[in-house]
């Protein structure tokens, strides 16, 4: 049984809709799915947002649990992390670098192509040489800030927009961002049965 961990900051509003929406999506299919979510900037236990509750409840799914906050266990339980934006993901792989190689965002895992991954696995080293080298008081080359500015460029943004403190219609719109790729997430999940 495949275990997904879905993240995002607060775990009240992106990451619990998914959480509760690939729940019953998986149900639904049949494919047999553990499902969780957390946030990289919460406490446990803040009640999921209004908004998104409303939102579940007009696609008939609940979800009752409340925020939790990101930490080893759920990184240890987890076979593929699945973030909202790509600074969840860094974020993410600032604390548990162990996890790169089941951490991407849910847009880039689900529009994966190689030649896509190639160019996000050289912007992610270059990411790591940058953060080494400021560590370390240097900079980077000015051949290194071309490529990192050409790569950010051309690779489209995997971040599915944050819905907090916005309108009922604002949730609407990021949850059928989510279930959308939801779908394509659930279509690569049973190819590869």
């Amino acid at each position: 049984m495949k275990r997904i961990l879905f993240v995002c900051t607060g775990n009240t509003c992106r990451s619990p809709m998914a959480e509760a929406m690939l729940r019953s999506l998986a149900q639904k299919r049949g494919v047999s799915l553990e499902v969780r979510s957390a946030g990289v900037s919460t406490v446990d236990g803040l009640p999921v947002s209004t908004n998104a509750q409303s939102v579940l409840r007009r696609r008939d799914i609940h979800h009752n649990n409340g925020s939790t906050a990101l930490e080893s266990g759920s990184i240890t339980w987890a076979d593929l992390i699945l973030t909202m934006t790509a600074s969840h993901k860094r974020h993410l792989l600032q604390r548990f670098p162990a996890a790169v190689d089941k951490t991407h965002t849910l847009l880039e895992f689900v529009h994966q192509d190689e030649e896509g991954q190639r160019r996000i696995a050289e912007l992610e080293s270059l990411y790591t040489d940058f953060q080494m080298k400021q560590a370390l008081g240097g900079q980077l080359t000015d051949a290194e800030r071309r490529r990192l500015l050409e790569l950010e460029a051309g690779i489209p943004s995997f971040d599915i927009a944050d819905p907090f403190g916005g309108s009922v219609q604002i949730y609407e719109e990021s949850a059928a961002e989510i279930e959308k790729a939801l779908h394509k997430l659930l279509d690569r999940l049973q190819q590869r049965k």
